[in-house]
């Protein structure tokens, strides 16, 4: 705790306490959480961008979606283990997930990257991270924790520390009569 010490008109001392800001507002604080929502919402928006344009990272250029492709098809024909295998393969091509997905990772990526609706981009990206997690169980190097539930962590914790009020535009969207009619997009 700081101690400061004021002399009022009247030449009477007075001491105010000062309890020190929490961690998570310190500047250097805020600049990692705002580097580190930056960066996941890359991995959402670039995987957008590679299965929409099949840039040649993880999707070939034959395989874009805007060629016909499917965004789910390799990813839930081949990689399904577990208890939800025949659910998540019975899945792959539907063109309605496709879009689900597609949708997913544009607002996921785009909101985090623009530091805006941060808890429902936390809420989708969790979401869409624990299905993609129940997709591989168990995990292939540990009993059940794998980066999907690590990112999915992170991810709520950039919406409870307001990560998108720095670098980004998050204090402007809570400002809005939207938001501030409705919380929840906060």
């Amino acid at each position: 705790m700081a101690v400061s010490t004021g002399k009022t008109r009247e030449g009477f001392t007075v001491r105010v306490l000062h309890a020190p800001a929490p961690l998570t507002e310190t500047p250097a604080a805020r600049y990692v959480w705002a580097i580190t929502r930056l960066a996941l919402g890359w991995v959402f928006a670039w995987a957008f961008l590679d299965k929409t344009f099949g840039l040649g990272h993880e999707t070939p250029a034959a395989r874009a979606w805007i060629d016909g492709g499917s965004p789910t098809t390799g990813f839930l024909e081949n990689s399904p283990e577990g208890p939800f295998a025949g659910l998540y393969n019975d899945l792959a091509g539907q063109t309605w997930a496709d879009w689900l997905f597609m949708i997913g990772l544009a607002g996921i990526g785009t909101a985090l990257i623009l530091g805006i609706a941060m808890r429902i981009a936390a809420g989708a990206g969790a979401l869409l991270l624990v299905l993609m997690w129940t997709a591989v169980l168990p995990p292939e190097n540990n009993p059940f924790m794998d980066d999907h539930l690590i990112y999915a962590m992170v991810l709520i914790g950039l919406a409870l520390v307001s990560a998108g009020t720095t670098l980004g535009l998050g204090k402007w969207w809570n400002d809005t009569a939207l938001v501030r009619r409705y919380p929840v997009l906060k």
